[in-house]
């Protein structure tokens, strides 16, 4: 496998713009815990281990439960997601893998049914963030947990 850059250092500048944007996503409604599992589901979609790893370690440290964790991939079926969260991980899903109708009327009605339209929005913007990462982080394949000590990430899986 060819070996490739760490995207984080050569372009340390677009990477501090990067962050920034995502940590102003903490301003928003979206609670900490879903916005992780939303990142999480993303970025197994995504193929992303780099991702998987570091945000089920934000995950775990912002105080999610394990079950759910493991539900995840599962989350329709799983009893362990309110409508609110099912909505919110449909959506992130429906944005993440763009068919050729874009967003289904059915899924948009679905997540309007639980959430406003700003927080519709807001939840746009963490989807749209942690698909950016997860490309560059595929790209240049990441080493998973090659950024705890520096982000740090004490949280263990």
């Amino acid at each position: 496998m060819t070996e490739r850059p760490d995207y984080t250092e050569l372009a340390a500048d677009l990477t501090a713009e990067m962050m920034a944007f995502t940590r102003s996503l903490a301003k928003t409604s979206i609670p900490r815990r879903l916005r992780e599992l939303v990142n999480v589901r993303v970025s197994q979609i995504n193929r992303c281990a780099f991702c998987v790893d570091t945000h089920l370690k934000y995950a775990l440290a912002a105080g999610e439960e394990t079950a759910r964790l493991h539900h995840l991939a599962i989350w329709r079926e799983s009893p362990l997601f309110d409508a609110k969260e099912k909505a919110a991980l449909a959506w992130a899903e429906a944005l993440t893998v763009l068919g050729e109708e874009g967003v289904p009327d059915a899924v948009y009605d679905a997540v309007r049914a639980e959430w406003s339209e700003r927080e519709m929005c807001e939840l746009a913007f963490v989807v749209m963030a942690i698909n950016g990462w997860n490309r560059a982080s595929v790209a240049f394949r990441l080493v998973p947990g090659s950024k705890d000590e520096a982000w740090k990430l004490t949280a263990k899986l």
